[in-house]
């Protein structure tokens, strides 16, 4: 889909200054800016844009005498430039060769100067025979020839000056021949598809730029006057908020599949007071920063384009496939987003903004992208030039809290790691005179109680069939929403500036059974128990998930559905990546990724997840005789997770888990182990050892004595856990009291 982004600048012609004999150039080598500079005398409006495509030594030019000259000045815009200016000059003086370059309808030849301080030199150019083929299309066509490398996107900020163009009639065709016969790429005759318009302004513009021209990446403009830039109102960014109108934190979780796709270890999502110039006083904004890849200047066009072709295939390790999650994410959160992104090479800042586009037919999306020279990051001259980017980020300044300062200050949060993606929401959406969203600031250093969340303001709980509870906390508690969300915790996240304390799920049950079965020809796992927490809050039912992300939670199937109580506390986990596509890459699952399809496959794992929990519970619910004091049901193992490579450790029976310290490793007791070694998987109340850490990977006994055996070293490794517990105790001990004498010292 075609859409007018990148306006409010043109890419190609800047603006001439106010000396009608000069105007500002950029000199660039093979896509790599050398050096700003004025020319003087122009034969005429030229691009802004001048690329040198070889370097010839001098008795090597072919050139008729008596060709006009203009003068290119140094005008640098930094330091970088003023060098490469000289060493550029200094090389063309030192080996007597000239610079010559294709720029628009010329020709051009730099020679070198003869003065020593390089302050001007001489350019001479002549005319290419193509001088007649004027007009936006004959600059577009030749995008490529100019060095410019030119993408889809590019091609979109042109769309209404395309249709101006066609209508005053500046498209003219070749000298001696119709408009069918003008050529796309310089040398070469375009195909019956690449036409021109004809003279009438009324007539259709047929403009089509096909595949077979060199630019492989361009893209069709075809239709009428009228048609060739897609009209996108602005109103219809409040239409994609529509996509979560149900459940504001699906919105949120856009962004965070899109870390987790950028392969991010930490994420922080707050809420914060700022102050608007626009508002005149402060005003919440919603901040979502990681440490991932970042974007580059086409991945970030493609974030803010409508949607784009879905991939043939389901990549496991990616949840984004729609391409309209930030833009259905951002507008249901809030009317204005800014995005701020950086890459190992580049930074962009993008603006989607409701209030920027109030009042217009047509939808702007400013960006500035910026290249990294050196240890400097300066404006990508080869995808804008300075002119269009200070317009940029004015309508930024203009319609948002960020001046430049405030920019800088956020770029700087890049200097830790140097990658990653900020976002920015304001204008947040609205509940009758306030906020849909309510944040709590929490205590630093408190208690798990008194950390910050944010909040739905409705705590409305979500309508499930079969349902009674009214306590379901991760409906409108982002905190509780995001310990579960991952079905393998990976990345550090923070809400309020306070830990998330994630967990996995499937290894948090108590008298776990693990299913395995198959469904229409494909295998699940299905991982079955009971949870405290599920019981103390009257829950149960089943979480789905695809792609390691949580889409459905406790859905109820079976005879829970018909027995509001019945099943309190039982939780299933699955994970449906596999299940949940076809042969033809296609997936099940809705665009906003909180529900699956009504189809077949969907059906029948209803019938066989109801059949496998009413097994569970005919087994050990219903039966079940629980001894007088012992309703707490403990999970069968402990887990926790390491700091360092964020896999999940299972310390065994007997360990409290709660006298470890905040930040754990594999090295530390009661683990002793390493990063490098794997992680043990669920199973059916058995203590799983590690084959790599006790040497038991060669057994030879049969299952009796293997099982006399394990039951050995698990009494053997209980015995040694409590001692481990009764040394770290004692030590725990003798620390407070060191700290209580170290008081008293410093008091007396």
């Amino acid at each position: 889909m075609l859409l007018q982004v990148l306006l409010m600048g043109d890419f190609f012609f800047k603006k001439e200054s106010k000396n009608d004999s000069g105007c500002y150039i950029m000199l660039t080598k093979d896509r790599k800016p050398i050096c700003r500079t004025q020319c003087i005398n122009p034969p005429g409006k030229m691009p802004a844009f001048w690329s040198i495509s070889n370097i010839l030594r001098y008795e090597k030019i072919e050139m008729p005498p008596g060709l006009p000259c203009c003068t290119l000045l140094p005008a640098s815009e930094n330091s970088q430039q003023e060098k490469e200016w000289g060493e550029f000059l200094g090389f063309l003086q030192k080996y007597n060769k000239v610079a010559v370059g294709k720029v628009e309808y010329y020709q051009f030849y730099i020679f070198p100067p003869k003065e020593e301080n390089f302050k001007h030199v001489t350019v001479f150019y002549k005319e290419d025979k193509r001088r007649n083929n004027s007009g936006l299309a004959r600059v577009l066509c030749d995008a490529k020839d100019l060095g410019v490398n030119v993408q889809p996107y590019d091609f979109l900020q042109f769309g209404m000056r395309l249709a101006r163009s066609c209508m005053q009639n500046q498209l003219e065709p070749l000298p001696g021949g119709d408009a069918t016969s003008s050529s796309c790429v310089a040398g070469e005759r375009a195909s019956p598809d690449c036409k021109l318009p004809d003279a009438s302004g009324d007539e259709a513009c047929n403009l089509k730029f096909k595949n077979n021209c060199k630019s492989e990446e361009a893209v069709g403009i075809c239709g009428s006057v009228h048609s060739n830039s897609v009209q996108v109102h602005p109103s219809y960014l409040r239409t994609l908020g529509q996509a979560h109108s149900s459940w504001i934190f699906g919105a949120l979780a856009e962004f965070i599949d899109n870390s987790r796709d950028a392969k991010a270890t930490k994420l922080e999502i707050s809420i914060n007071m700022i102050y608007s110039n626009t508002a005149g006083k402060d005003i919440p904004m919603l901040s979502i920063i990681d440490d991932g890849h970042g974007l580059t200047h086409q991945e970030i066009l493609r974030m803010i384009s409508f949607g784009h072709k879905q991939p043939g295939t389901d990549d496991p390790d990616h949840i984004g496939r729609f391409g309209i999650g930030f833009k259905t994410g951002a507008m249901r959160l809030g009317k204005d987003a800014l995005v701020l992104t950086q890459s190992a090479n580049s930074r962009s800042i993008a603006f989607l903004s409701q209030s920027l586009n109030e009042g217009k037919d047509n939808l702007v999306i400013p960006i500035v992208s910026y290249r990294r020279t050196g240890k400097y990051m300066e404006i990508d001259s080869s995808i804008q030039d300075e002119g269009l980017a200070k317009e940029n980020l004015k309508a930024i300044k203009e319609f948002s809290p960020f001046n430049k300062y405030l920019i800088g200050e956020k770029a700087g949060l890049f200097n830790e790691k140097g990658t990653g993606t900020q976002i920015y929401i304001w204008n947040l959406d609205e509940w009758g005179s306030n906020y849909s969203l309510q944040w709590e600031i929490g205590m630093p250093g408190g208690s798990s109680f008194h950390q910050g969340d944010i909040l739905i303001r409705s705590r409305r709980v979500r309508s499930r069939p079969g349902q009674m509870a009214q306590m379901v906390p991760l409906d409108y508690s982002l905190r509780s929403y995001l310990e579960v969300i991952f079905f393998e915790p990976r990345m550090k996240i923070y809400v309020q500036g306070a830990p998330v304390k994630t967990r996995p799920l499937a290894k948090t049950l108590h008298n776990t059974v693990v299913k395995n079965g198959v469904i229409l020809g494909k295998p699940v796992q299905f991982i079955l128990g009971r949870c405290q927490l599920a019981w103390e809050q009257a829950n149960c039912g089943i979480f789905l998930y695809w792609h390691g992300r949580l889409i459905e939670a406790y859905k109820r199937v079976g005879s829970m559905i018909h027995n509001g109580d019945n099943g309190r506390g039982i939780i299933g986990v699955i994970d449906l990546t596999d299940l949940m596509k076809d042969d033809k890459g296609l997936v099940w699952v809705h665009n906003n990724k909180q529900g699956f399809q009504d189809c077949e496959v969907y059906a029948e794992l209803e019938k066989w997840l109801g059949a496998r929990t009413d097994e569970y519970l005919d087994k050990y619910v219903n039966k079940l005789q629980l001894a007088k004091g012992a309703a707490l049901l403990k999970p069968d193992h402990d887990w926790v997770q390491c700091d360092k490579c964020r896999k999940w450790r299972m310390l065994g029976d007997g360990f409290n888990s709660q006298i470890l310290p905040a930040d754990w490793f594999c090295y530390m007791k009661p683990f002793n182990g390493r990063c490098d070694m794997p992680e043990e998987k669920v199973e059916e109340g058995v203590v799983t050892i590690s084959e790599k850490r006790y040497g038991y990977s060669n057994c030879s006994e049969d299952s009796t004595e293997s099982g006399h055996r394990s039951s050995k070293d698990t009494k053997r490794r209980s015995k040694e856990i409590s001692s481990q517990t009764a040394d770290m105790d004692d030590q725990l001990v003798s620390y407070k009291k060191c700290r209580r004498s170290s008081r008293r010292t410093s008091k007396q």
